[in-house]
């Protein structure tokens, strides 16, 4: 049996065999702190009946006005448990605080563009590339990664989802928001 609770500072001292994943951002225990204390509710953890953690979802609110909007920052699932739905869940619980407890517009996050397999997941789930940020994932070798969003009820006409139509640097995030 599988359920998902609520991501717990003890999770970090088991959560390694789903961050071995090469297209998983990991992060150091301070920022994972951050997410608890802040964001609790944005921060979820699939297990199996055996304890065992199969993923975890990190997300927060963010933004003003109209960019107010929910935000995946981390999603994951340890290879062995793909293709079970698990990420399908984690999405639609943060996608319902996004929408019933903060009332945002949409639900934004940031993904690799060589990462074909979660780009056509997030496409599934209703997702659209609105933007490219270049070099968005720094390393040997930098990455562009797609901005995708997802209209949420309070964004009817989905204007959150028209895509900018060009690419952009890191530094104008904010400015093209």
């Amino acid at each position: 049996m599988t359920s998902m609770r609520p991501f717990e500072a003890g999770d970090l001292w088991k959560y390694n065999r789903v961050n071995l994943d090469p297209l998983t951002e990991t992060y150091g225990l301070q920022f994972y702190f951050a997410y608890l204390a802040r964001w609790p509710e944005y921060c979820t953890v699939v297990e199996a009946a055996n304890g065992q953690m199969m993923g975890y979802i990190l997300g927060k609110v963010e933004g003003k006005g109209t960019n107010w909007h929910g935000h995946v920052t981390a999603l994951t699932v340890q290879p062995d448990y793909r293709r079970l739905g698990l990420a399908n869940k984690m999405m639609d619980a943060l996608e319902e605080i996004s929408e019933k407890t903060y009332n945002g517009y949409f639900v934004d996050l940031f993904v690799r563009k060589s990462n074909v397999v979660a780009v056509e997941l997030y496409k599934r789930l209703g997702y659209v590339i609105y933007r490219e940020v270049i070099n968005y994932y720094s390393g040997v070798e930098p990455e562009n990664a797609y901005d995708m969003r997802k209209a949420l009820a309070r964004d009817p006409d989905k204007k959150s989802m028209v895509p900018l139509g060009r690419a952009i640097t890191e530094e104008e995030l904010d400015s093209t928001a």
